[in-house]
């Protein structure tokens, strides 16, 4: 019996053991179950104390950031406001590809007040800027100004000129190549930044106005046409200069010269920037004696626009005296009867209709006839 009871009191180790080795899974189980509860506990309470307390403190000054860089852009008069500065960093390509952009939809959806953008291809000072001066006065808003100078000048104007900070960044530019062109190219593209200029009128330093500023603008406003000097001339100096190697883009009959000066509209200079297939033609086919400046745009525009060309320039040139450049006229010029020869000696069309008042600029004047013209400005050009 003793060895049973023994036994029996040997077999309750046994029982017990199994029982708590049965209790420890499920107490294990029930612990890990609370860990795992009061983490999911920890991580909700976290996350709402960072969204409500944490991203309130630190997200304030972001959105007040991202306001400030891109609401202005995409608003209207952002992308109509011209420039504040002429000056820019981009290469010719970039800037005549940005240039060529223009709104499909004829109608603007603000108050657009067309302007005149006088375009001065210079090699560095402008001598008869106190007459231009005179010119502009009181007709603010209605024209805007850019000046092409040789790289190495440097423009002193007055912080008080129209001219002051009208200078685009610039390269060389010589007579007779086609550097000459791609100045004025530059010019037409920075000027058509703007988009409230209409008219575009290409001058050189030695250029004056023969009319106030009122009589210019409603000249170039009412008419159906605008203003390039082209026609086929032939001989030497006209067709002579030719090259065959052009066709079958450019063919001896539509061949055309003309003056270099032009004044055009904004679909025109819409066309001689965004242009990339005559360019190269020219470029390669029109080198002296063939002067590209007075065939590219003449010839090109022919070709394209016919019916948009008066076919004339508004700017007097003297030819009379022979030679490779046009007169230059000095103090003793400066007379009323010389005015007068130049502006009532022809006749032109204008809108298809006769008329007397063909030029309303002039060229060449030397800066000793600008205290004259300054004398004669009032009585005769009417400022």
């Amino acid at each position: 019996m003793q060895s049973r009871v023994g036994g029996l009191e040997e077999g309750k180790d046994p029982g017990g053991s199994l029982l708590k080795t049965r209790a420890l899974p499920f107490r294990l189980i029930q612990f890990l179950l609370m860990f795992v509860v009061l983490g999911l506990g920890i991580s909700i309470l976290s996350m709402h104390t960072i969204r409500y307390f944490g991203v309130q403190h630190m997200a304030p000054a972001e959105p007040s950031t991202m306001r400030s860089c891109f609401a202005e852009p995409n608003t209207l008069e952002s992308w109509i406001r011209p420039p504040s500065s002429l000056l820019h960093n981009m290469n010719d390509t970039e800037l005549l590809w940005l240039a060529s952009m223009a709104p499909q939809v004829k109608e603007y959806p603000f108050k657009r007040v067309p302007k005149i953008a006088f375009m001065f291809l210079t090699k560095g000072p402008l001598p008869m800027e106190p007459l231009w001066e005179r010119f502009f006065k009181g007709h603010e808003g209605l024209y805007s100004i850019y000046v092409h100078s040789l790289p190495s000048y440097t423009p002193n104007f007055s912080a008080t000129s129209v001219f002051y900070k009208r200078q685009i960044p610039s390269k060389l530019a010589e007579w007779g190549e086609m550097n000459m062109c791609e100045a004025e190219r530059r010019l037409l593209a920075n000027a058509l930044l703007d988009i409230s200029n209409e008219w575009f009128i290409l001058l050189s330093e030695s250029c004056i106005p023969l009319s106030n500023l009122s009589i210019v603008y409603h000249y170039l406003s009412r008419s159906r046409y605008s203003f390039m000097g082209s026609f086929d001339e032939i001989g030497p100096y006209g067709r002579g200069r030719y090259n065959e190697y052009m066709a079958p883009l450019v063919n001896l009959s539509n061949w055309r010269k003309g003056s270099q000066w032009f004044e055009i509209n904004r679909e025109l200079a819409h066309m001689i920037v965004q242009d990339v297939s005559y360019y190269p033609v020219f470029r390669d086919y029109c080198k002296p004696a063939c002067y590209v400046d007075e065939h590219y745009f003449q010839t090109m525009l022919t070709i394209e626009t016919p019916y948009l060309l008066a076919n004339r320039t508004l700017t007097y040139v003297d030819w009379s005296r022979g030679g490779a450049h046009p007169a230059t006229f000095g103090k003793n010029d400066i007379t009323v009867e010389f005015f007068k020869k130049i502006t009532t000696s022809e006749q032109c069309l204008y809108n298809n209709q006769p008329t007397s008042l063909c030029f309303l600029f002039a060229r060449k004047f030397a800066p000793s006839a600008l205290e004259p013209l300054l004398e004669l400005a009032s009585d005769v050009f009417g400022f």
